[in-house]
């Protein structure tokens, strides 16, 4: 969690996906991708390290995988991280 870019990257893909619109669907790595203007296979990382670590929900039912915010987990990290941990 803490090899986070420089630029936020991770961060700001968390927040575009709290939008009401994706919070409920997901969003795709092409989606990700077009949204951050970077290859495809970098917006594959960082969703896949997010999903790692619990960040995000991975739906694979239909079509290419869907990436939905876990806000639980993210409500429980950001706890931990109040208390300095």
């Amino acid at each position: 969690m803490l090899r986070t870019p420089v630029d936020g990257t991770r961060l700001h893909i968390l927040m575009w996906l709290k939008h009401p619109a994706l919070a409920e669907r997901g969003a795709t790595a092409d989606a990700v991708a077009a949204r951050f203007r970077m290859p495809g296979p970098v917006a594959h990382t960082h969703l896949g390290l997010l999903a790692a670590l619990g960040l995000l929900h991975v739906d694979r039912a239909d079509g290419p995988p869907r990436y939905r915010r876990d806000e639980v987990r993210i409500a429980e990290v950001a706890r931990l991280v109040e208390k300095g941990w």
